[in-house]
């Protein structure tokens, strides 16, 4: 038996991998659960919207390396990303007032917004690849590695190596101060205060003195800086495509909706109970079981409940789940 190269190999491929794809769902699901807790609409476009917000950082990214501008060991695109931010603020704020506030004054059913949102991600699909193409971009540099397997080995000594990317360490970094200063923005500063107050009792908010279209309009803010930020390190951590951008969209909703539609915290949890699901179950154990055995005993087979092809169904599957037995998700939503 030999535990710690099992233990290596399960952060290798399983623990730092899902991680790292938890923290990107987590960010995606609390843009979605903002929107809802505070417009009460679900917003199919969302995922072309991290798409575009990281077509934009792509571009000023290509722009910075061209200028011969480098951010040392970290990747450009993080210099690049409040340029993404806010062109993707602006292309939200100007779809809400061309496109949203129309349905919102004529007080329209939230499935017309739905419907409506559907409309806008195919326009939004179609100029991201219209800028920036549909295939397939890279635009990581700086230090591959915080710790390359090979250097891993040389430190311990053991035969298993563990490699752990700079993107995977960025992401969950980035991922930890972004919820952190959610969070204290919601519930700390007054316009945060105002925006909770008024996804609580929009009447009673508007009597109070809240200026509605200043409440929109910081959560679509907040919510392109959100989408922006998950696929900029989405991209960083694999590569860009944006037809990948919309096939997004499922796992993220699945976690807004596990953890609660509207919650907060259930958009954070959803995130990562999606992300350690997908990739456990897809998972060849082979490896792991070989060190695990006594007698270096390796099973035949992959030791794979579910292929890799089948990560998508794994989301939809776990949200039917919860759909049937517990709709309002793991902490109750419809609210911020």
């Amino acid at each position: 038996m030999d535990p710690l190269n099992a233990l290596v190999a399960l952060l290798n491929f399983v623990i730092i991998p899902a991680t790292a794809y938890g923290a990107q769902l987590a960010l995606g699901a609390l843009g979605v659960t903002l929107l809802y807790g505070i417009l009460r609409f679900s917003n199919f476009a969302h995922g072309d919207t991290m798409a575009f917000g990281t077509t934009i950082t792509i571009l000023v990214t290509w722009a910075l390396q061209a200028a011969g501008v480098s951010f040392g060991p970290l990747p450009t695109a993080l210099l690049a990303l409040p340029v993404g931010i806010a062109a993707c603020a602006l292309l939200v704020l100007a779809t809400d007032r061309g496109v949203y506030r129309f349905y919102r004054r004529v007080k329209a059913a939230p499935v017309i917004l739905v419907i409506v949102s559907m409309g806008v991600m195919f326009v939004m699909n179609g100029l991201v690849r219209f800028i920036i193409g549909v295939d397939d971009q890279s635009f990581a540099d700086g230090e591959r590695f915080v710790i390359s397997a090979r250097t891993f080995r040389e430190m311990t000594g053991l035969e298993e190596g563990l490699a752990f990317r700079t993107s995977q360490a960025i992401t969950i970094g980035v991922a930890i101060a972004v919820v952190a200063w959610l969070f204290w923005f919601l519930n700390r500063t007054r316009t945060g205060k105002s925006m909770r107050a008024y996804s609580d009792n929009e009447d009673l908010a508007l009597l109070s003195g809240i200026n509605p279209e200043r409440v929109v309009a910081v959560t679509w803010i907040l919510v392109a800086a959100l989408a922006t930020i998950a696929g900029v390190l989405y991209g960083l951590d694999k590569s860009f495509r944006p037809f990948v951008y919309f096939q997004l969209l499922l796992p993220i909703f699945a976690a807004a909706i596990v953890g609660g539609l509207g919650s907060p915290v259930g958009a954070i949890a959803g995130g990562f109970v999606i992300a350690y699901s997908e990739i456990a179950l897809t998972y060849a154990f082979k490896k792991v079981i070989g060190y695990l055995a006594p007698g270096g005993w390796e099973p035949a087979g992959l030791v794979q409940l579910l292929s890799t092809d089948y990560k998508l169904a794994v989301s939809f599957a776990i949200l039917i789940v919860v759909l049937l037995f517990r709709p309002t998700g793991l902490f109750k939503g419809k609210s911020v």
